[in-house]
């Protein structure tokens, strides 16, 4: 197969035939024809990527003048194109602005770089690492590091391209690194993300000083009590002391905190085993699900064996709310004319959404916005409702921008799973992008489940309590369930 016959016409269409073509690629052949097309598509992707940023950088181009022509301030113009390139990347929005950012880079800046890219003799993270480290030189300085790894890059790999921009970029401008740094700081954060086995990394991007002093206290501590007899490791003494430091608890376990959990009724009473879900972190196995309803000490420990006691006694006092699927009309009642959504029904949009609902972000829901404004008509219900980042927030607002709901289905119940629409995300150029509903539960096909008129017996027997008295205090409120979608809320609180 010859790629690099001519192509009827170079456009959009062109370079979707290109794809359609490359499906021929991956049959048997000898293995050095196997190396030989990794080499050629390892180049292809990397001029593939100079072509997207050429495009992209035109794309800006064009954007602004028309805007100006338009007698758009010059604060404004450009607005919103990088969440428009991030959905055409199918990334998020952030991405899409990197993505910005690196093409006009290239073009303007870096034409030695952009050159190899396009002859695929450097690969787009290289290039990308070159100019994030040029990124605080003056565009002149720029193009002398540019020019002066010209001949070097076809031999470099990224990490040896990072140090010798670096150091270029160092030997050029000396105040360079105090900017970087100024930078750097002034973006310290604190983030947390899901880890494999149902761990979570909480990490805190920090000045080095300060982030030493820390790990150096940390460390300091942990090893004081190993020496005293403490049996854990220097690792969990460590991640132990960060929980108790960082909350004020004496014991790292014995933190109060509300964990809205998802669980379907099957495996809440141990019918199935479908993961439970915990918003903001992902899929729990279903055995440590259940412990955590039950407040069992060393929830999803199963180390002890099934034959150890389970007293039910937590280490903290952690309230759990449980939400199970059912009509929407269960969860909330709330007038669809007012303008701000419930508690209630807020819960419901951040359980059901997860993340950011607008295309392809996955970033944490901080606004709770009508898809349909109310100015336009929209109502405030959980049909209308959508859960977005703050920077989304202010895109769909912005002129051009549009958003709809679309009916995932026809006809079936009024409920939130079988109605539960698509938001329609129309951009300035015309296109449309949708974001369904993502599935709360991920599951396998539905198990029988048991009936809802004697679920409440079987889910207060499994229930750790002292007696009677306070078994009777609790409420559980036990719905027909419709696994894939959130709607109401029950809260069972151990008053043992």
């Amino acid at each position: 197969m010859d790629l690099t016959a001519p192509l009827d016409t170079l456009d959009a269409t062109g370079v979707t035939g290109m794809i359609e073509r490359l499906r021929e690629l991956g049959g048997p052949v000898d293995e050095a024809e196997a190396i030989d097309e990794i080499a050629a598509l390892e180049r292809l992707k990397s001029a593939a990527a100079a072509a997207q940023a050429r495009v992209t950088a035109a794309l800006r181009e064009g954007r602004v003048t028309r805007e100006m022509d338009a007698g758009v301030p010059a604060t404004e113009r450009g607005r919103g194109l990088g969440d428009e390139i991030g959905l055409a990347r199918r990334e998020s929005a952030t991405l899409g602005s990197r993505h910005l950012g690196l093409a006009r880079a290239l073009v303007d800046e870096l034409p030695c770089t952009l050159a190899h890219l396009t002859a695929g003799t450097v690969c787009e993270w290289g290039a990308t690492l070159l100019a994030k480290e040029t990124a605080v030189l003056d565009p002149d300085d720029r193009r002398r590091v540019d020019a002066e790894l010209a001949d070097r890059l076809a031999t470099m790999t990224p990490r040896q391209i990072e140090r010798a921009a670096r150091a270029m970029a160092l030997a050029i401008d000396s105040r360079a690194m105090a900017r970087r740094r100024a930078r750097a700081t002034a973006d310290r954060r604190v983030s947390i993300r899901p880890q494999p086995d149902t761990m979570a990394t909480v990490t805190g991007l920090l000045p080095v000083e300060q982030g030493v002093a820390a790990w150096a206290a940390l460390r300091r501590d942990a090893e004081a009590a190993k020496a005293a007899g403490d049996e854990r490791g220097i690792g969990q003494l460590m991640a132990d002391l960060f929980v108790e430091r960082l909350t004020g608890q004496a014991a790292a376990d014995a933190v109060p905190v509300e964990v809205q959990l998802v669980i379907s009724p099957g495996t809440l009473l141990g019918l199935d085993d479908v993961p439970a879900s915990l918003p903001g972190h992902g899929p729990l196995p279903a055995g440590l699900a259940r412990d955590l309803v039950l407040g069992v000490d060393g929830a999803g420990d199963d180390t002890a064996g099934d034959d150890a006691p389970r007293d039910g006694e937590a280490s903290g006092r952690t309230w759990l709310r449980r939400i199970f699927t059912d009509e929407v009309g269960r969860v909330v009642a709330t007038n669809p004319s007012r303008r701000s959504f419930p508690a209630s029904l807020r819960r419901l949009l951040r359980v059901r959404d997860g993340v950011c609902r607008f295309p392809f972000c996955d970033a944490p829901i901080r606004h709770d916005d009508h898809v349909v404004s109310v100015t336009l008509g929209g109502a405030t219900t959980a049909h209308n409702g959508q859960g977005l980042c703050a920077r989304h927030n202010l895109t769909k607002a912005r002129p051009g921008w549009r958003s709809a709901t679309v009916e995932a289905r026809a006809g079936g119940e009024s409920s939130a799973a079988s109605n539960a629409p698509e938001v329609m995300t129309l951009t300035p150029t015309g296109h449309r992008y949708g974001s369904p509903v993502p599935p709360v539960l991920e599951r396998l096909p539905e198990p029988s489940l048991p009936d809802p008129s004697t679920a409440e017996a079987q889910l207060l027997s499994m229930l750790p309590c002292r007696d009677r008295t306070a078994r009777r205090r609790r409420r559980v409120d036990v719905l027909r369930p419709d696994v894939l979608r959130p709607a109401a809320t029950i809260e069972l609180l151990d008053t043992g």
